[in-house]
């Protein structure tokens, strides 16, 4: 395709610019482990718990919410969550975050990707987590002839994966910061990133049908990426558990859904139209609508504010 005819494609088809990305929505076997968890070592604030679910989150903005499914058990091989990211303001914030697993001992890995500073663990469960914060100034990574490629300030290839110097991360911090202090207030969900079945599928989802601009996609790579308002990406999907990878079964934990969060219920519904016109199912949920990628992987559209 001519690259100019695709800009012009994805202008006119793409998902409003201040989309954001709100609540993950996951089954876990046990409330009673799950919350001292992503309290004490993530930093989630407990925002409610009621019978068979609780909501954690920052300031009045929920995050993440667990449904409890004392059954359900951790099914290897299948689609759904590879992690979810969680997106803090600052180096600082950061260096808090990774200075608190380390002093418990909770294994994690952080890593230099150049455009963003991170670190990966998973909880009791067995869910992936990111947490990360945003680096533009140090470098770029991009997908050159459909690899992966990442450069430093001075234009210098680099890896992209290389391990993060936590000796300068924690220059950040001062003798007087407090470890156990929660998330800050400004913390939001920054991506997911999702294993597919088949990736040209779930780009067809998330770009054709969804309007998601496709900012990077690397069948070398078994992956892509894709975002609204031009951020470095909202949704990464995988195929690195194989092609053709089955759905997880019913009452499985992991991901029950993702939630995506436009402007107004006027996109809400142009984008639920987009779906049906892809013979995709949209089913009437909080004020939006639940669907599901062709992977099993289910996303809540609903309007600010809903």
């Amino acid at each position: 395709m001519d690259p100019s005819s695709e800009g012009r494609m994805q202008k006119t088809t793409s998902i409003h610019p201040r989309t954001r990305l709100g609540p993950v929505e996951l089954t876990v076997a046990s409330l009673d482990r799950q919350i001292p968890f992503y309290q004490d070592y993530l930093g989630l604030r407990l925002r409610q718990r009621q019978p068979g679910q609780a909501e954690l989150g920052v300031g009045g903005e929920t995050l993440l919410r667990l449904i409890e499914l004392p059954a359900a058990r951790r099914v290897r091989g299948t689609t759904g969550l590879y992690h979810f990211a969680v997106l803090v303001p600052s180096r600082r914030d950061l260096a808090r975050v990774i200075a608190r697993l380390l002093s418990r001992q909770y294994p994690n890995y952080p890593t230099d990707h150049l455009m963003t500073e991170t670190t990966y663990l998973d909880d009791l469960e067995g869910n992936g987590i990111e947490v990360y914060t945003d680096t533009p100034e140090d470098g770029t990574f991009s997908f050159a002839g459909g690899r992966f490629e990442a450069r430093d300030a001075q234009g210098n290839l680099r890896s992209g994966r290389d391990p993060l110097d936590l000796d300068e991360l924690f220059r950040h911090l001062s003798p007087s910061d407090d470890l156990n202090e929660r998330l800050p207030s400004a913390t939001v969900i920054g991506h997911v990133h999702l294993h597919v079945a088949d990736l040209a599928e779930a780009v067809g989802f998330y770009h054709d049908g969804l309007g998601f601009d496709t900012m990077g996609l690397a069948p070398a790579f078994q992956a892509a990426f894709l975002s609204a308002g031009g951020y470095h990406h909202h949704v990464g999907v995988n195929t690195w558990l194989g092609e053709g990878a089955p759905p997880p079964p019913a009452g499985g934990l992991g991901l029950r859904h993702f939630t995506v969060i436009v402007p107004d219920q006027a996109e809400v519904d142009r984008l639920r139209e987009r779906l049906r016109l892809q013979d995709a199912e949209t089913a009437a949920q909080d004020g939006g609508f639940l669907s599901h990628d062709p992977s099993g992987n289910g996303v809540l559209v609903v309007a600010q504010g809903a």
